[in-house]
């Protein structure tokens, strides 16, 4: 008897019994691929019974004792740590540092007396050592199973009972119910709901590493970011010695922080200072911006770069990275429309510094000082320090006030930058704050020069 299959949906694992182009459950097209289906397991018929509802006030909350890794910016973006019996899921393009910091992070726990376990599903248990030598000898410390087998782990877990454990990475485990290929939307599913169970109930603080997409999307169903309780994205560029570490779900903290990390010969290190680095570096050619940024309750300045050059082509080319492509569109427009600032038929390049990524609408200034700069050739700042900026820009060309602007100023001034431009009662328009970057006439003077 053939086994029967299904069509699950990788977005949303919605199951069909044939294939459709678009799935039924969140309407994606050329999503459902198909799989085996579970077999059913006979066994005798259990009753069913009321669960007895219990009012919010009435249920009993202890205080959680989070497990402190001891990477002071890893547990900032987790919220003060991981919390018991949690699932966490780390993704990030390959090489960009993941197994480098949960192996940091275990070997810091395994010194500070918590009991860890690594399982690797991608490299053998020697291949894991080299690496470990160069973290230091708290990383040696670290107790590792090399295994595939789903099974094999959910025993060795019941046998052990870490307090944490890194499973390297979840794509790799394949349980033995299905016939689907490890990473399979079925088995990935399987998994992570089995381990989710053993996590609740042991307490185990599980932190899964994930694979992404080419396009830095999360590999695998949709259905596993919302199983776990916790999901990090790490992101930079391979070439780059900078990475940042940032939260895109959290059930037990803000979403809304990120973790700067450098890598050197010896693993990742902590950037706690991380303004002061981008603003040592930042250049003083014309096109250099410093951009006062928020990245959750801490303030970040970063330099924003950008280059105007006349296009041979047809279709001038836009480019940004590590701003929004779309908040860019809607700059230039801003600037062609109410800044007498055309560059339609010039190719436009926008990039953050040091391979940061700041998705704010408090940006918008700083990308458009720095265009502005570049259109024209004329460095901005003040004597060795460069123009800091920050502000929304709306499509009338009105300047909108940023959250938390107390907060970038005094970041701004800790580091000597006594220049900021800023929506305030006389910066109100971005003409105005193009004329406080750039003199009395820098207005009349950039629509001159378009």
């Amino acid at each position: 008897m053939a086994a029967r299959t299904v069509h699950a949906c990788t977005e949303c694992g919605h199951e069909s019994t044939g294939w459709l182009g678009r799935c039924p459950g969140c309407g994606e097209w050329n999503t459902l691929v198909e799989e085996r289906a579970p077999e059913a397991r006979p066994g005798p018929r259990r009753s069913t019974r009321a669960a007895r509802p219990v009012p919010l006030a009435d249920v009993a909350a202890a205080p959680i004792e989070r497990f402190v890794t001891g990477i002071a910016e890893l547990d900032r973006v987790l919220g003060g740590g991981l919390v018991p019996g949690s699932l966490v899921l780390l993704g990030g393009s390959p090489g960009i540092g993941k197994s480098t910091i949960t192996a940091s992070g275990l070997g810091r726990l395994a010194a500070a007396g918590r009991s860890v376990l690594y399982v690797s599903g991608e490299e053998s248990a020697v291949q894991v050592k080299l690496r470990a030598e160069r973290l230091g000898a708290d990383a040696l410390r670290v107790p590792i199973v090399a295994e595939t087998e789903l099974e094999v782990v959910e025993a060795t877990l019941e046998a052990e009972r870490p307090d944490v454990c890194v499973i390297d990475s979840v794509q790799t485990l394949h349980a033995g119910g299905l016939s689907g290929a490890a990473g399979s939307v079925g088995q990935v599913r399987e998994v992570a709901g089995r381990l989710a169970r053993i996590a609740k109930e042991r307490g185990v603080a599980v932190v899964l590493v994930g694979h992404v997409t080419k396009d830095g999307a999360l590999a695998g169903p949709r259905v596993l970011e919302h199983l776990v309780d916790c999901v990090l994205q790490f992101e930079g560029d391979r070439e780059r010695t900078y990475r940042t570490l940032r939260t895109v779900k959290n059930r037990f903290g803000s979403t809304n922080e990120v973790g700067v990390f450098e890598m050197a010969e010896d693993g990742l290190i902590e950037v706690v200072d991380a303004s002061g680095r981008f603003v040592d570096e930042a250049s003083r050619a014309p096109g250099s911006v410093v951009l006062c940024a928020m990245e959750g309750s801490r303030p970040l300045l970063v330099e924003v770069q950008a280059l105007v050059a006349e296009s041979p082509l047809e279709a001038p080319r836009r480019v940004a990275n590590g701003v929004d492509r779309n908040r860019l569109a809607l700059v230039l427009a801003v600037l062609a429309r109410h800044a007498g600032l055309g560059l339609g038929s010039c190719d436009v390049f926008v990039s953050v510094a040091g391979g940061v990524r700041v998705d704010e609408p408090g940006a918008d200034l700083a990308v458009a000082l720095a265009l502005a700069s570049a259109a024209r050739g004329v460095a901005l700042g003040s004597g060795e320090r460069p123009l800091a900026a920050f502000g929304e820009v709306g499509l009338t060309g009105e300047l909108r006030h940023a959250p938390h602007a107390d907060r970038r100023l005094a970041e701004a001034e800790k580091f000597g930058l006594d220049r900021v431009v800023a929506p305030s009662d006389r910066v109100g328009t971005l003409r105005a704050a193009l004329a406080e970057a750039l003199g009395a006439d820098g207005g009349d003077q950039l629509a001159a020069a378009a």
